[in-house]
């Protein structure tokens, strides 16, 4: 893997927010939704984590909230932020339980999979 991330830039083209550093998240693990080629899932939008995201999630067969200490991974419970995989968020969306997105910290990279209204019907941010 290399580490030559894409731009930090987020939907508006600013300055990409951090997503979250408790749990930390993103590809590179630097608490941010940066991306770059190797990132083949996209984990680009920044989700806030609700009980029904994540009873589906693992559904679908991603379980995010079982920890995996070998990974470093200590579990996601509601209220967590989580750099998701863009199509994993649309997937959600279009079953009717995506979570809550903060658009200051979804990758501008997201927008290649999801819409830009698609995300703001899930933000209360501008």
């Amino acid at each position: 893997m290399t580490d030559a991330k894409t731009p930090s830039v987020n939907v508006f083209s600013g300055p990409l927010a951090p997503c979250s550093t408790a749990p930390m998240t993103g590809f590179f693990r630097n608490g941010h939704c940066d991306t770059c080629p190797e990132d083949t899932g996209r984990h680009t939008v920044c989700a806030v984590m609700t009980a029904e995201f994540l009873a589906y999630s693992k559904y679908v067969g991603n379980d995010l909230t079982t920890p995996r200490p070998e990974f470093g991974f200590v579990g996601l419970k509601p209220g967590d932020s989580w750099c998701l995989c863009a199509e994993r968020f649309l997937q959600a969306h279009d079953e009717g339980c995506a979570p809550r997105v903060r658009l200051q910290a979804t990758h501008l990279d997201a927008l290649e999979v999801v819409p830009l209204e698609v995300l703001r019907l899930h933000s209360d941010e501008d």
